[in-house]
């Protein structure tokens, strides 16, 4: 069985234990936002697939609707404490009460494993980048698209507080495409779970 083959069949696997598994949170979490917040439960993520290809997944709303004109407006400020195509600010003013627990365990990114599921997406890969963003990329970042963006990413387990530069982030996805094993996405799958427990994500 190919290297392809082998880490589509851990995503299926993966995908559908996790999703029965996690599935009576999630009504909980969703029944949740919508007592809380008048919006949406869900928000549609925008993200480069492989190769470069839109697609559209879910995951639970943690911000105020108009958060991406929020956004365009706090870079243009130069408020973005991540350099070139992430964003991140302390104290995110676009975050919603509910949404800072959410995101301070991952909670958010339940809903994406039906992207997974359905070959979108895969459990280990680079961590997405959306529409929004594609405009900051450098053309030597194309590798990165050369396989399915994951829920998590080596970036988490080598340090997402510390490491804020995308290029670095991106030579950590290179070396995971180019020196991939089934046992390495255990690994980063496993540092992930320790990582989000903690509590420290957000």
């Amino acid at each position: 069985m190919g290297a392809s083959r082998k880490k589509r069949v851990l995503d299926l696997i993966g995908s559908i234990i996790l999703l029965i598994f996690w599935s009576p949170l999630m009504l909980v979490i969703a029944l949740a936002i919508r007592l809380t917040d008048r919006g949406p439960v869900l928000f549609a993520w925008n993200i480069l697939g492989l190769g470069g290809k839109p697609i559209r997944s879910y995951k639970f709303r943690t911000m105020v609707q108009n958060a991406e004109q929020v956004e365009a407006e706090l870079r243009a400020q130069g408020q973005n404490e991540m350099v070139s195509v992430y964003f991140k600010v302390h104290n995110d003013p676009r975050v919603t009460p509910i949404g800072r627990v959410l995101r301070r365990f991952s909670l958010d990114e339940l809903p994406p494993l039906w992207s997974v599921l359905i070959g979108d997406m895969s459990l280990v890969g680079p961590r997405p980048v959306r529409l929004v963003e594609a405009q900051f990329l450098k053309p030597w970042h194309a590798e990165r698209f050369s396989t399915r963006p994951g829920l998590t990413s080596p970036w988490v387990i080598a340090g997402k507080k510390t490491i804020r530069d995308f290029d670095q982030i991106t030579l950590l996805d290179i070396e995971y495409i180019r020196h991939w094993s089934i046992w390495r996405d255990v690994r980063v799958l496993a540092g992930t779970v320790l990582y989000f427990l903690s509590g420290r994500n957000y």
